[in-house]
């Protein structure tokens, strides 16, 4: 059966003026992603994963490292727009009075701030999420359906967009996805099975290939 790995991106910057730039320390979460993967079989000869990735630079600057982990062609990566992470930033901007006023945030402040805007944008009237996870949940039928049987794809992601697929399999609320997204690690890996029952969970937020390295382990 299709197996389907989702990997979030390595380490953007966050509190400087570009974040969607992997930050050093995120290159080198994203080759470990990568030669975690290539452990697992994925990439080995005759097993080409089909590999795809978000429009956002730590998107597709991840999936970039990770097929040069497992000596894949960089021109067949693919893009696919709904696999773009939402803009957390704009999202908590908006809580807390316009844009840029998230700027002067710790880290820990703005996920608390995050979590309660994402609580908000889950229950509300709006259809944006249904149309947001329907959306990357439809993304992940797709590249599991053209991915041939015995073989992997790698989709190089972000958490929220991970999270929202998970609850959608899980039946997940809001206060679970919230969760999910809330303890994702930079460059782990999510796998998704596709058999003759559908698409189901295999693992979430697997990092194990950070232990021993724990300057590795990040969630921003």
């Amino acid at each position: 059966m299709p197996v389907v790995h989702l990997v979030r991106h390595g380490q953007a910057s966050f509190g400087t003026d570009n974040y969607d730039l992997l930050s050093p320390r995120g290159g080198v979460q994203a080759s470990a992603a990568g030669r975690e993967l290539a452990r697992r079989g994925v990439g080995a000869p005759m097993r080409t994963p089909v590999m795809v990735s978000g429009s956002l630079q730590r998107q597709r600057r991840t999936a970039e490292i990770i097929a040069g982990e497992l000596g894949v062609d960089g021109a067949q990566l693919l893009t696919d727009e709904r696999w773009n992470e939402f803009d957390a930033h704009a999202l908590v901007d908006s809580r807390l009075g316009g844009a840029g006023a998230s700027g002067g945030l710790t880290s820990q402040e703005f996920q608390v701030e995050l979590d309660a805007e994402m609580r908000a944008w889950i229950d509300g009237a709006s259809t944006s999420w249904v149309e947001f996870s329907g959306g990357a949940l439809e993304a992940l039928r797709d590249i599991a359906a053209r991915t041939p049987k015995g073989s992997d794809a790698i989709v190089a992601t972000s958490a929220g967009v991970t999270a929202a697929v998970v609850g959608e399999l899980l039946g997940l609320d809001a206060h679970g996805v919230i969760a999910l997204n809330r303890v994702s690690v930079n460059a782990s890996i999510t796998t998704v099975i596709s058999g003759s029952r559908g698409l189901s969970l295999l693992t979430f937020n697997d990092h194990a290939h950070f232990i021993g390295e724990g300057d590795l382990l990040t969630n921003r």
